[in-house]
């Protein structure tokens, strides 16, 4: 018996970082699966997706504040994922915005346990993809992935960050207070940046050549 679990003992030298990128990665795949009938990525697509992760990814270090426990204020960083969704549908909107979670988890990763991890990356910025479910209006989209975002994030914060919320303050009240400031933040600025006539403008009209 000692042998048998001997062999298998070097999974305990598995760095919590490394485990929690790899079940995050299954639960991608297994949520891909399961979404496998209504995604269906065309050339086109895969362009205006890697653009998209690309443009949010750089927007992203451009910081107004940054939390030390994780998460920024930015100009509008989540604005590409939410026109993606918003062009192609909450399929393809979740699953670019689950790539470009991972993405981050890679880049700039606050890592406490795996569910964390799930809910922090993933899981929130695949929410962004819900504004896809409001084809025909962006800024009503914006508030829905957004606040799919968010509430991803407070979960996180109520049970994974209590621990940092000022002595006699209930954590469900910190996490709110955080995330809603951060995220709400964010999410106010691409609100406010898509009703900008030229950007509208601009979405439109590259949706009329992302769908011919």
């Amino acid at each position: 018996m000692s042998y048998i679990l001997s062999i298998f003992s070097d999974f305990a030298e598995i760095k919590p970082v490394t485990l929690s990128v790899i079940l995050a990665i299954l639960l991608a795949a297994f949520l891909l699966y399961l979404m496998r009938k209504s995604v269906k990525f065309d050339t086109k697509m895969l362009v205006y997706g890697a653009l998209s992760i690309a443009i949010a990814f750089v927007l992203s270090y451009i910081r107004f504040y940054h939390w030390p426990q994780g998460g920024s204020i930015t100009p509008a960083s989540m604005l590409p994922l939410f026109v993606f969704a918003y062009y192609y549908g909450p399929g393809p909107g979740i699953v670019v915005g689950m790539a470009y979670g991972f993405l981050q988890l890679i880049q700039d990763p606050f890592i406490v346990q795996w569910v964390q991890v799930l809910l922090d990356y993933p899981l929130a910025f695949g929410a962004l993809g819900l504004a896809g479910f409001f084809r025909k209006n962006l800024s009503l989209g914006i508030l829905v992935g957004g606040f799919g975002r968010f509430f991803s994030h407070f979960l996180s914060g109520i049970f994974f960050f209590a621990s940092y919320a000022p002595k006699g303050m209930n954590p469900i009240v910190y996490s709110l207070l955080v995330n809603g400031s951060i995220i709400g933040t964010e999410v106010l600025i691409c609100f406010v940046v898509s009703l900008i006539p030229q950007v509208r403008n601009a979405i439109e009209e590259v949706k009329k050549r992302a769908l011919a």
